[in-house]
């Protein structure tokens, strides 16, 4: 039982006792105790001055002559309607010791140990959704990173995530990029150029915009306006003809589709590994959208949609304060809509989904309040329930870091930077370990390169634009995952130098404030992770991990541990040590992040 539950507990008792009233939850107002006052929760005594009909100083001194009777209140100090509580030390001394036998600390546990009479609540969160004409770039590790943190923090919440992938494969962009290697490639393959699959295919897709622009600049000298000659570039119609005959299964079109996106599919495989990011399934466009035409064809039967002249196929959401949306071109083919309508019907086909959650940027939250209103206005009960998780934008500094096609950051490109910038920082510190090989040098700076990207991307809240600065994110002082790490790896250098594992058999001193005021973080954890699952947003447990790294540094500053003379207070440094590396290799693994034993 945490602080809070206790103190609610006895506050309760307290105004029964005191008043003759029963106080509900919605009474009980527990703050942080403000660092001006003594105390470490502050109990807010306001809603009991009516009942009591007394002043707010009177009511906070008389609940708090009570609670000092209990065991876990040692002293109170009362400043008008707050009453300010000193928690006795024994308390604190027996929540560490608890943390250390748990496990699972700050993880929901099911009652008794298994769900009873009720499934497990299921979340799906969607995340990623590449094109396969090109590689990930930084908009996407940003979609990743936090897909997956979501994921995991959800699960630490109590809920079974089924983590999903939709992969673009099919459309206009993929004809581009096939129809430009048809024509340019020479049959050039991963293997005879050596570059990964999806960068080859990323090539072809920035050859074909080369090349359709020269050409609509040779159309427009021949006195065409740029419009027309978008239209009539023979590139791009050569592209649409070639979507029209993937979509009536030409047995050759299919046969190079289905070879080019292997080469991508590779490519990306080895990406996601490299970020530590995974999927339980993946479902791809091209067998989704058939699905989706099928409903829409449904719901032009039933009088949802109408079609137009040209054979286009529209919903009019003007009633619901929206516009007018295309759901099927005139030539048959469908669009990005058509797609996720039928994706979404075979999820919850799939699964019994509780909660679907769309991990996509800002730009698209207009494409998902329609989604929302065709899927319900389809019959699908799930249609108002979706939740469209959206996210700012994220921005390298000009000029720090080149991109593969000059238009953005590969993220390929981007990880093996922070790798590299990891190496060459790290290079005086992993230097002084003693023993050290070149692989194990090389494993440090993967895990503190990956560290300081990911928690540099997470710390910020999502739903803001952020700029990423490379420089910044991998400093070993700053609010980084650098410095955590770090922090992590001191404490497992005391760890292995303590000769056992010390027991706290007994405890006749005082604690000091730097030993309280770690401990106090260790036992807000719980609270953390459930705040963060609340709102959807590993920021939460970045500034978590950030303040405990700073507490446990601050009290490691002052205070002995291993020459720490007295035994008692020898193994009571250690048992905190040891957990606060337990709750912060925790913490960050919400984030996907790896911990190094030594740097």
């Amino acid at each position: 039982m945490t602080l809070e539950q206790h103190i609610s507990q006895l506050a309760k008792s307290a105004v029964k006792a005191l008043y003759g009233v029963d106080a509900d939850d919605s009474q009980i107002q527990l703050q942080k105790t403000r660092p001006e006052f003594e105390g470490n929760i502050t109990l807010v005594v306001f809603p009991f001055v009516k009942l009591a009909r007394k002043a707010p100083a009177q009511v906070a001194a008389e609940i708090g002559e009570e609670l000092v009777k209990s065991d876990i209140v040692a002293k109170y100090n009362a400043v008008q309607g707050f009453l300010n509580l000193v928690i006795d030390d024994a308390f604190w001394i027996k929540q560490l010791e608890a943390i250390d036998k748990d496990d699972n600390y700050g993880r929901f546990k099911c009652p008794n140990g298994k769900w009873e009479n009720e499934k497990m609540p299921l979340m799906m969160v969607e995340y990623s959704s590449p094109n396969t004409n090109k590689p990930l770039h930084l908009g996407h590790v940003r979609n990743n990173l936090l897909g997956f943190s979501i994921a995991k923090i959800q699960e630490a919440n109590g809920w079974k995530v089924v983590k999903t992938n939709i992969v673009n494969d099919r459309g206009i962009h993929i004809c581009k990029s096939m129809l430009a290697w048809l024509k340019y490639g020479n049959g050039e393959t991963p293997e005879s150029s050596g570059k990964k699959g999806d960068h080859l295919i990323g090539d072809y897709y920035v050859r074909f915009d080369k090349e359709y622009k020269a050409q609509i600049a040779e159309l427009m000298a021949k006195g065409l306006d740029e419009e027309t000659a978008k239209k009539e570039a023979p590139l791009i119609l050569e592209a649409q003809e070639m979507l029209r005959k993937w979509e009536a299964n030409d047995p050759e079109v299919r046969a190079l589709w289905a070879r080019m996106n292997e080469w991508v599919y590779a490519g990306f495989d080895e990406t996601y590994q490299r970020m530590g990011v995974s999927f339980d399934k993946i479902y791809y466009e091209s067998n989704t959208y058939l699905e989706g035409k099928s409903e829409v064809e449904k719901g032009l039967a039933a009088g949802q949609f109408y079609r137009r002249e040209d054979g286009s196929v529209w919903a009019d959401l003007t009633k619901d304060g929206l516009d007018e949306k295309l759901l099927l071109r005139s030539d048959g083919t469908s669009v990005y809509m058509t797609q996720d309508i039928g994706t979404a019907k075979l999820r919850f086909q799939d699964y019994p989904i509780d909660k679907m959650v769309y991990v996509v940027g800002n730009e698209q939250e207009y494409h998902f309040k329609v989604l929302s209103i065709l899927l319900d206005r389809l019959g699908f009960p799930f249609g108002k329930e979706l939740v469209h998780f959206s996210y700012g934008m994220v921005e390298l500094p000009n000029g720090k870091m080149k991109s593969r096609e000059g238009t953005v950051v590969d993220a390929d490109d981007l990880m093996d930077k922070m790798v590299e910038d990891a190496r060459e920082i790290s290079k005086d510190k992993v230097n002084t370990l003693q023993g050290i090989t070149e692989d194990e040098a090389n494993e440090i700076a993967r895990k503190v390169g990956l560290g300081a990207l990911k928690y540099f991307i997470l710390k910020v809240d999502p739903r803001k634009n952020m700029l990423f600065n490379p420089a910044e994110s991998i400093d070993f002082n700053g609010n980084t995952g650098p410095f955590i790490q770090y922090t992590y790896a001191r404490i497992q250098s005391v760890l292995r130098k303590a000769e056992k594992e010390e027991k706290l058999s007994t405890f006749n001193f005082q604690l000091s404030t730097k030993e309280l005021d770690v401990i106090q973080r260790l036992t807000d954890y719980p609270a953390v992770v459930r705040n963060a699952g609340d709102n959807f947003s590993p920021a939460v447990i970045c500034n978590y991990a950030y303040d405990l790294a700073c507490d446990f540094n601050s009290f490691y500053h002052d205070l002995s541990i291993l020459n720490e003379p007295d035994a008692a207070k020898r193994a009571l440094r250690l048992l905190l040590a040891k957990n606060v590396a337990k709750v912060l290799q925790s913490a960050m693994s919400l984030l996907g992040i790896e911990m190094p034993e030594r740097m």
